[in-house]
């Protein structure tokens, strides 16, 4: 559209120069289009002006100017200059009187036409073209009539910058390319030699997937959780190959995940660390599936790479608080209330919840291990509260919570999300523990009128837990209690009790309940493959789903009784150190063998390892028919692991306490010969009876 505009402005140029030029100076140009464009993309324009002069001679005084336009273009501009120079020429030949544009020939006879020249160029070189033109002219005009000489002038090359030229097309193919949105899969090969996983979808421009690379790297998942999280899905790594590649953010990223249900006080969110594992959390715009993916995908929209997962976390309600005052009804149980009378705050301030429900048989099992606590009849919910330190209350904030004097079985399926396998509640809880609850005697409580509600609360620059004397908590209704805070709290709950008892009794039981609400009983589970016993398969799984996991083994070809270790406390990402001592060992790449080995438990992932194991010695057990080895099993604490994103995690020095658990090993002997394979023959060679020899 520009080179045709200007087209059209020098034609009207020259018509208007022609118009004024006397009869008798009669100028004839003729204009030669350039007839080829070189490899290089140079544009070759040559103008050859010839002037009739007043004297009637022959003779002609021509003018060469030649322009030469050196311009880096592509194809799809060059094909577009052609149509545009096609269409003007149809333009010209529908008027016989007047001037062609870019005709094929030089001359068409001996007519005296005038042709006009037009020249690709902007608006910034439109005014030079004239000025040259102008001084052509007038060169031609001082030119001696008789003098038979033909000049040739050659005008300053008209020059785009290149620098604006690449602009311009770095600008138009990025235009393009941006609005070339698509969706790309990304698959990656774990460790465990497994088939290859979908590790996300990522959708962006075209030119933008080619340049970013997804890496699954589950062995940071320990330091992705933290407390209250359970990791749904891969640990997914997205980077950018090319460091100074500008990325058109926001681009969206999809992740399967573990499908579940997020219950009344769980949620579904998306965490994004980066590499010093700063994390923000993001709440997904979707949780389906996509097109080529059968399962689940959270879907955000991203402004940042890093490191993604999905976990499921305690839904958080977040409100302000003005100077009027507010009361908030919680909407995960609608029995939870806090009221901020007005004047609460002298300014508007932002205030988060987050509710943790415990189960009334976590408590009772937990009176079986401490007989201090026996006097602990029910508890309310764990309430997390954040408010801005620089805002001191200003008046007392009311306080509604549930907290019946015995165990409500009737609320217990909407406070707790049974569909949740692994809640820090009763399917945390082992059969053995619960057989312990069901045999241990539970003291019952003496006179009604002896029950006390204590609040305890948590500050963590207050040293933790510590119990609140100065707090009244009264009865509201059958199961309803109240009372009102004068500081801020980040952490409180409040204990029904049966009789009084000391403050240092209910601190320590308080924290054993919130240590057992982020911690599952599990236990280890090891099996043979049923053709082939050298290769063994280990797994962590919740002690509540053992059958089912025996089941699934069975299914899967290995054979006989697993072997189980006992039932053992482990958190979300806490990681199993395995050392293989005895006559066995093992590898997980049929070569390295003698290495220790680890599992990370996640109570919605598979925690298993498939191993290779041999005899250490042929001859060892010499008097058993089988090879006998054991695994040690042993927790690593966070604190022991160093973070390296390019080595995955490594361990520091053996500084692990006593094993949680042993299993044992056995690898039966195959026999190097049988009795039919040889022979053996024994002959007498010497006259005493007591001599003898044996040949073989």
């Amino acid at each position: 559209m520009l080179l045709k505009k200007e087209e059209k402005e020098m034609c009207n140029l020259c018509s208007t120069r022609d118009e004024h030029t006397p009869p008798q100076t009669m100028c004839t140009i003729q204009d030669t289009k350039a007839t080829g464009i070189s490899a290089r993309g140079e544009l070759n324009v040559i103008e050859t002006a010839t002037v009739s002069c007043p004297n009637g001679e022959k003779s002609h005084c021509t003018n060469q100017v030649q322009l030469k336009t050196n311009k880096t273009c592509i194809n799809s501009v060059l094909v577009e200059n052609e149509n545009n120079t096609t269409s003007t020429r149809d333009v010209g030949g529908q008027k016989e009187s007047q001037n062609t544009m870019f005709p094929d020939n030089a001359e068409n006879g001996d007519d005296k036409q005038i042709e006009h020249m037009t020249a690709e160029n902007i608006n910034s070189n439109k005014e030079h073209i004239h000025d040259i033109i102008q001084t052509t002219e007038r060169d031609i005009k001082e030119t001696p009539g008789n003098q038979s000489e033909e000049i040739t002038t050659s005008s300053p090359t008209c020059d785009i910058s290149d620098e604006y030229v690449n602009n311009v097309l770095n600008e138009a193919e990025s235009l393009k390319q941006k609005n070339n949105i698509m969706e790309k899969e990304y698959l990656d090969v774990l460790s465990d030699g497994t088939d290859p996983q979908v590790s996300c979808y990522i959708t962006a421009p075209s030119y933008i997937l080619q340049q970013l690379e997804c890496r699954i790297v589950n062995s940071m998942s320990s330091l992705i959780v933290t407390d209250n999280e359970e990791l749904v899905s891969n640990v997914v790594s997205v980077e950018c190959s090319d460091k100074e590649k500008r990325i058109p953010f926001p681009i969206c990223i999809a992740i399967p995940f573990t499908a579940c249900s997020r219950g009344t006080y769980r949620d579904i969110m998306v965490k994004v660390s980066d590499r010093n594992l700063q994390s923000s959390y993001l709440s997904p715009t979707a949780l389906e599936g996509m097109k080529s993916y059968s399962g689940t995908c959270a879907s955000v929209k991203v402004y940042k790479l890093g490191i993604f997962s999905v976990v499921s976390c305690l839904k958080k309600e977040s409100f302000t608080v003005t100077k009027k005052g507010f009361t908030l009804k919680s909407s995960m149980d609608s029995r939870i209330s806090l009221c901020y009378p007005p004047g609460a705050f002298s300014s508007p301030v932002l205030v988060q919840l987050k509710i943790q429900p415990v189960d009334p048989s976590l408590v009772t099992y937990l009176k079986t291990q401490q007989d201090a606590s026996y006097a602990v009849l029910s508890t309310s919910p764990l309430i997390h509260v954040q408010h801005p330190s620089t805002h001191p209350f200003q008046k007392p904030v009311t306080v509604f919570l549930p907290c019946p004097a015995q165990p409500d079985k009737r609320n217990l399926g909407s406070e707790i999300d049974h569909q949740r396998t692994g809640n820090a509640t009763t399917n945390r809880n082992t059969p053995l523990c619960f057989n312990r609850v069901k045999s241990a005697p539970i003291r019952k409580p003496g006179n009604s009128n002896s029950e006390t509600l204590k609040l305890l609360g948590f500050r963590s620059h207050d040293s933790g837990w510590f119990g609140l004397d100065n707090v009244v908590v009264r009865t509201i209704q059958s199961g309803l209690i109240a009372f009102e805070l004068l500081e801020h709290l980040e952490r409180f709950i409040v204990l029904h009790l049966s009789s009084m008892v000391s403050n240092s009794h209910l601190v320590s039981f308080v924290k054993s309940l919130e240590e057992a609400l982020l911690s599952t009983t599990a236990c280890m589970v090891l099996s043979h493959q049923k053709d082939n016993p050298h290769r063994v398969i280990i797994l962590v799984v919740p002690s509540k789903n053992l059958n089912q996991t025996l089941k699934d083994l069975h299914f899967e070809g290995f054979r006989g009784l697993p072997e189980s270790s006992r039932h053992f406390q482990v958190k979300e990402g806490e990681q199993l150190l395995l050392r293989f001592t005895g006559n066995i060992f093992g590898s997980s790449n049929g070569k390295d063998y003698g290495k220790d080995h680890r599992l990370i438990f996640h109570l919605r992932r598979k925690s298993r390892l498939e191993l290779q194991i041999k005899e250490v010695d042929d001859f060892g057990n010499y008097s058993c028919p089988h090879y006998k080895g054991t695994i040690l099993v042993y927790k690593v604490p966070k604190e022991k692991l160093i973070s390296n994103l390019d080595q995955s995690l490594v361990f520091s020095e053996n500084h692990y306490q006593l094993p949680i658990c042993k299993l044992p090993l056995r690898l039966p002997k195959v026999s190097s010969f049988t009795s039919s394979d040889y022979h053996i023959l024994l002959t007498l060679h010497h006259p005493d009876p007591n001599v003898f020899c044996m040949q073989i």
